[in-house]
């Protein structure tokens, strides 16, 4: 197997996870096992560095390199993982203007010492064409670099074309990953561009490009003048540009991996919109990419897109190295020019990978995660000579035991002291001093007590609404107390309240109950005595009493609470599906039904074929009981 780099736009680090084939093992490892590659690039992950777990940093055998935004949380965001046992990176930096620091350093990337830069830096004069400031444009964590001896591997996730308000920050930004690369080879090293570009190189690339040309809205010379398709195609070897080159464009410098080995392929997407369901009827944009200079590009025995693996709007694109290249007059391992200098010879392994060649921005080196193990490291590790242990040490190793005892007993006399505290209580009532005498002398056996109150049977319920209180501290149920006969069925006509409400309080009852509830039981109880009979006019019906059918009334409760019907599609009899209109204007937050079935090739909704029909009904107009 060659050696491979996988880019993937996973919209959110965790997203995979909950698709096949990922939500089996459930791990970055495996992960990347199924992928099949040596170099995992994934842009968007949308995650905080608190939110960074030992799962997605210490990955056996793999390292990592996060570029997270500085501004917005949980947006945008880069990370690089490599694989320990093929390649290893010996410099690395985070954005693309140079300007951002080491951890742990106050000297920028761009001020290092020659010997620890990558270099190609954007000039001063270079910076100052621009609209916003370097440190703009790296503060949002869409650019992460990885040098080896074979070749610059940059990682980038470009700005969306989404919204007006950020053209200036797309194209600043596009501008910018071209300035840096035109120096990196200017300077004589091989450049390899990864990631989520978000540009469509030609209307080939865009299923909404073919249909604005087929209408007769857009032409393919102007949908290739676009600013950021403009300067991406001066960038790449076969780049259709319109009219004369840019200055300090005027050569290209890089090669498309995956369309020269599909240079005729259609419908080759890598990202589709989930609002639409644009998916199945392969509705997309091929924004993902994977490119090289011009001087390695017969490096590559194959490049293509994995459409069928699922976990995002975009689809992993992957380039893979054949076993040997040529560089400069003689061929080499790819393994050799992939790892410091003596690792690998003739692609066997010479020296293994340890902590040594970690790198400053090492996800590994992060303060939370440094010098972490995994439980499976910690299970492998030898043990420690255990006829040296201090026995002194193994009684502490369990102090609960007696401790608990003391809880215990003290709570059986904190029980014992507010039974007896009550004046009125002891006064009228001997039954709690028996009990309290049995208490006492069980102290000196705290097992036996132990036992008594976890089998003692609990409390029946008392009259009288409880306290908050009551409900979180136990009540010990009286050793003589009797249970009463259940009360009797309740009338037809009409429903008593429960005997337990006339039930009078004695002494006993009033032991086990505080102030506030006795209180609240005699507020509660009938004027007319406790075993008033109820008058007769009560139990008699009245001749104009209405009777109310249950099942009547069940029919129309639930037709009052049940969820409307959806309607069925004309094109295919098929219940709709509802969504919500978003788009500024009268009928913003307006609910609507459409076909449940996604969008064709076309785009448009069609009659007559398997794709989504012209269905279309407001929620508002929609009456399922005419269905």
């Amino acid at each position: 197997m060659g050696f491979r780099i996988t880019t993937w736009n996973v919209n959110g680090i965790r997203n995979p996870f909950s698709y096949e084939p990922w939500r089996g093992k459930r791990t970055f490892d495996a992960m990347f096992d199924i992928l099949e590659a040596d170099i995992v690039v994934f842009q968007e992950t949308k995650i905080q560095r608190k939110d960074l777990r030992d799962d997605m940093v210490l990955v056996p055998g793999w390292d990592c390199y996060f570029s997270l935004p500085r501004v917005k949380k949980g947006y945008s965001g880069v990370v690089i993982y490599t694989r320990n046992a093929t390649c290893a990176p010996i410099r690395a930096e985070e954005g693309l203007t140079g300007v951002l620091c080491p951890p742990n350093s106050s000297v920028s990337f761009r001020d290092l010492p020659e010997e620890q830069q990558i270099g190609g830096y954007p000039t001063i004069e270079q910076l100052s064409q621009l609209d916003l400031d370097a440190a703009t444009l790296d503060s949002e964590g869409r650019c992460v670099i990885l040098e080896f001896p074979a070749f610059v591997l940059l990682g980038i996730y470009s700005p969306a074309n989404r919204d007006e308000s950020r053209d200036s920050f797309r194209h600043n930004f596009i501008d910018l990953m071209d300035v840096r690369v035109r120096n990196l080879i200017a300077l004589g090293k091989r450049v390899f561009v990864t990631g989520d570009l978000n540009i469509s190189r030609g209307e080939i690339d865009a299923a909404h490009a073919g249909e604005a040309i087929r209408k007769g809205t857009l032409t393919e010379d102007e949908f290739v003048s676009f600013h950021a398709r403009r300067v991406f195609n001066q960038l790449l070897s076969d780049g259709k540009v319109i009219g004369e080159r840019d200055e300090g464009r005027e050569q290209p410098v890089m090669h498309d991996i995956c369309r020269s080995f599909h240079p005729g392929r259609k419908g080759m997407y890598t990202c589709w919109e989930q609002r639409i369901n644009a998916r199945p009827g392969n509705y997309g944009s091929r924004i993902d990419y994977v490119l090289c200079s011009l001087d390695m590009q017969d490096w590559f025995c194959d490049s293509n897109i994995q459409e069928g693996l699922m976990g995002s709007d975009h689809c992993p694109v992957y380039a893979v190295f054949k076993d040997t290249v040529t560089l400069g007059n003689k061929r080499v391992s790819i393994h050799d020019i992939m790892n410091p200098a003596g690792m690998f010879e003739d692609g066997r392994r010479r020296q293994e990978y340890t902590a040594k060649y970690l790198l400053p921005i090492s996800g590994r080196l992060i303060p939370e995660f440094d010098k972490r193990r995994s439980i499976k490291d910690m299970f492998m590790r030898k043990p420690s000579n255990v006829s040296q242990s201090s026995p002194a040490a193994i009684p502490s190793l369990c102090p609960a035991a007696p401790d608990r005892e003391k809880e215990t007993m003290a709570a059986s006399t904190s029980d014992s002291t507010e039974a007896v505290s009550n004046p009125s209580m002891s006064k009228n009532d001997p039954q709690p001093k028996g009990v309290v005498r049995k208490r006492s002398e069980k102290n000196d056996s705290p097992i036996k007590r132990s036992k008594s109150v976890t089998t003692s049977a609990p409390a029946p319920p008392i009259a009288g609404q409880k306290s908050l209180k009551g409900f979180f501290k136990p009540k010990n149920t009286p050793i003589n107390q009797t249970s009463e006969s259940p009360a009797k069925p309740p009338s037809p006509v009409t429903v008593p309240p429960p005997a337990s409400l006339y039930k009078p309080i004695t002494p006993t009852d009033h032991g086990q109950l505080s102030d506030e509830q006795v209180s609240a039981a005699i507020a509660r109880e009938p004027t007319g005595g406790f075993n008033q009979p109820a008058s007769a006019t009560s139990t008699t019906p009245k001749e104009d009493d209405t009777i109310i059918d249950p099942i009547v009334s069940k029919e129309d409760w639930s037709k009052l609470f049940t969820k409307k019907r959806a309607p069925k599609c004309e094109g295919h009899q098929e219940y709709c599906i509802s969504l919500t209109t978003k788009k500024p204007g009268v009928n913003c937050g307006r609910s609507f039904w459409i076909c449940p079935r996604p969008l064709g090739p076309s785009g448009n909704k069609e009659k007559g074929t398997q794709w989504r029909c012209p269905t279309f009904i407001w929620a508002s107009d929609w009456n399922s009981s005419t269905l």
